[in-house]
This record gives C-alpha cells, structure tokens and sequence, in this order.
C-alpha cells in the first residue's frame, strides 16, 4: 500500500505566543490569526514485508531504519533515533503491525518560523491514519502531535496554531476554549489578493529557533513581569482588531494591523530581529517610508514579512538579494474540506 499526503506550512499573521496554553485562556477573548501558503510539507508512505520502519528525509540528507521493536519509551529517552525522534515518537503512537518506508520533504526551509516540523508533523500522522484504517479527528490528531513536540522541544507548553493550517487551509482565526479550538476559516478572493499584493515572505538565511524565547515569555507571564503581560495584552488587542477587521471586510486595517503587531512583537523579544535583518530594514525603510515587518515564528524565525504598498514590491524584491536573502514564495492556499 501507498499513501501521499501534502499540507501548507503556515505564515502567523498576529496573535502568536497566545496560542500557548494556558495563557491563551488567562488572556481573555484570544484569537490567533494565521494563514496556509503553498509552501507544503510532503509525505508518502510505503507499507514493506520486513519489519522495520525506514525513514528517508530528503531535508535533513538522511535515511535510517529501525526495527519495529525499538519503538519504545526507552529508545525515546535516549539518543537511538536522533533527529528523526520526533518522527519516531508520532509513529509509535500507532499499532506497528506493519513495516514501512516513510519519505518526507519540505518546502519550507529549517529554523524558517513557518512551523515547518509542526506541518510535517501532523501530515505524517495524517497519512498514518490512513496506512492503518483510522479515522482522523482534526483537532485530536493535532493535540497529538502538538504534545509529542512539546516533548520534543523540552522549553515549556509548545503553542498550537502551527498544525491548523496544514489541516484546514485557507486563512483561519483560532479562538480558544477549556479543551478546545474552535476554528473560523475566512478565505476569500478579496482578502487572498489583499494579503498577497502587500506582503513579501522573505528568508533570511538565518536558521533560528523561537522554543527559548517563548519560554522566557511564558515565565514572564506567570512571574507577574508587568512588561511581558502588558506587551501579550497589546499584541491580543491587535489581534482581536485584525480579527474584527476581517469579519467587516476593511482588508487595509489588517494589513496595517500586522505591521504594528510586528513592532510590539518586536518590544517584547529583545532578540527577535537579527543584526542582519535590522540592517536590511533600515535600508527599506528608509527608502520606501511605512513599510513595515513581522519576524515570522512567534519569538523569532529565519523569515519575517515585509508589510508593504503594492507599488513597492519589484523595488524591494531587488533590494533583498543585496542582503543575502531570499524571497520565498507567498501564495495563500485554498481551505480544505
């Protein structure tokens, strides 16, 4: 048996870090807003008589196997499966009745800021469900994952808007209840072009991890640090203008929205902006005032949006390569049912 699956990594519009439990519940009326680009995580999976799951990742250059019995916590816990561990752990999750050779690839390049593992991840568990005749719940199967990489990770609750794009497309909001994600999918032509025209994914080159910066914001948070809880409440009241913005169609406020958001995220991660990317920055700005930019990944990633006029775009698209930068593909991906 063959199985194929595919699904976007995201772009975080605003409201990132709130995505964290449980200040996404302390901080009243959260919404986290984010979208699916074009940029897919892939996975093909092939079911083999020997006993054994074959990993083969075509981003990291590597292909390993491993016996069916070594999936276990113990094999976990120490350093057998390497970087393919968080892949491991999603595959043990299953009934490993079966041999399989697993291949993934990604568009999105590593430390990006556009939950590339995070889609990967829930893309495989997808296809697995298929391999063995599951049925698949959106939202558990996201919980899943989003648990197994916050293991992973090992710096504190990991936030979850990163899986929803890869299992709904489109462009979403994400409200948070006691136990659940209620999810509202705002894809239109209208917002799709507006998003486009006037943003540019750039990729800076820079492999960078946001895990460490979110978790000295998430102790701030619970310290009482006065700075960090106003900062979050700044950046929930943008997100929740943006939110209000989309649902009465004034597509310009959620472009400027973003921009601003960008600045306070800025405020609140001392570290977010490279010297590279600071850099750039003072360039385009200086030359085409009001342009504004949102690093990607909630406390910093490789990438980060450049908020711009329409008319600007061919001019800073020439500019970026000046810097050793690379422009990444940004088209917005239809929903899926």
């Amino acid at each position: 048996m063959k199985i194929e699956e595919v699904g976007s990594v995201r772009v975080d519009l605003l409201g990132g870090t709130l995505d964290i439990p449980p200040i996404n519940l302390v901080i009243p009326e959260v919404v986290t807003l984010n979208l699916a680009t074009e940029l897919k995580a892939y996975v093909s999976i092939n079911t083999i008589k020997e006993n054994k799951i074959i990993f083969n990742s075509i981003d990291y250059n590597l292909k390993q196997s491993f016996e069916l019995i070594e999936f276990t916590p113990e094999n976990y816990q120490s350093d057998l499966f390497g970087k393919l561990n968080f892949l491991a752990r999603i595959v043990g999750t299953f009934p490993l009745t079966t041999g399989m050779e697993i291949e993934l690839k990604s568009d999105s390049p590593t430390g990006a800021g556009l939950g590339g593992s995070s889609a990967m991840g829930v893309v495989l568990y997808k296809a697995l469900c298929k391999i063995f005749n599951l049925p698949l719940e959106r939202i558990t199967s996201i919980k899943a994952v989003n648990e197994i990489e916050s293991i992973i990770l090992n710096s504190g609750p990991a936030g979850y808007q990163d899986y929803f794009p890869a299992m709904y497309g489109g462009i979403l909001s994400l409200h948070p209840t006691p136990g659940n994600i209620r999810v509202e999918q705002h894809f239109n032509p209208e917002l799709k072009q507006k998003l486009e025209t006037n943003i540019t994914l750039v990729y800076s080159g820079e492999t960078r991890l946001s895990g460490i910066n979110n978790w000295e914001v998430f102790k701030g948070f619970f310290d009482k640090n006065d700075e960090v809880i106003i900062g979050l409440n700044k950046i929930a009241s943008l997100s929740n203008k943006a939110y209000q913005a989309i649902m009465n169609e004034k597509y310009n406020e959620v472009i400027d929205l973003i921009a601003e958001e960008g600045r306070e995220r800025a405020k609140l991660f001392p570290n977010i902006l490279s010297d590279k990317m600071k850099s750039f920055y003072s360039e385009v700005s200086n030359k085409f005032p009001g342009t504004g930019l949102k690093v990607c990944g909630a406390g910093g990633g490789g990438c980060f949006l450049l908020i711009h006029l329409p008319e600007y775009r061919e001019s800073i698209q020439k500019i970026v390569p000046l810097f050793d930068m690379k422009i990444l593909d940004f088209k917005i991906a239809f929903p899926l049912k």
